[in-house]
């Protein structure tokens, strides 16, 4: 199971980028898919998440910025993050998982790499 996260960058505030999460060796249409952060000395965090029927969910500080969107034919999740902020910069992580909790970060089984997306002010 592979799951290849890239898209990260420097950015300036205000700017969009968009992430993408490539999943292979797991049947993407079964499983829930997460975004969460970590930023330098913190928690690793929820951003956001969407279910095998498509229902999105996203942490506050997400809500109204980004969006999240799938494409099964191609096995790959995005995160479409606009009107960034210096406190938006961490590692982001894609995380796969089958059922339970989506928010909850020890729930999920499968976990990228991470990128990197710093945001200047």
């Amino acid at each position: 199971v592979q799951l290849q996260a890239s898209g990260g960058g420097l950015a300036q505030a205000g700017d969009s980028l968009r992430l993408s999460c490539v999943v292979s060796g797991l049947p993407f249409t079964t499983y829930n898919m997460g975004w969460f952060r970590q930023a330098p000395g913190a928690e690793r965090e929820f951003v956001g998440a969407i279910s095998v029927s498509t229902n999105t969910y996203y942490a506050d500080a997400a809500k109204g910025r980004f969006a999240i969107s799938k494409d099964d034919a191609k096995s790959t999740m995005y995160l479409e993050m606009n009107s960034l902020k210096p406190e938006d910069t961490a590692v982001y992580y894609c995380a796969a998982k089958t059922s339970g909790m989506l928010i909850i970060a020890s729930s999920y089984y499968y976990w990228g790499q991470g990128t990197l997306v710093t945001v200047s002010s």
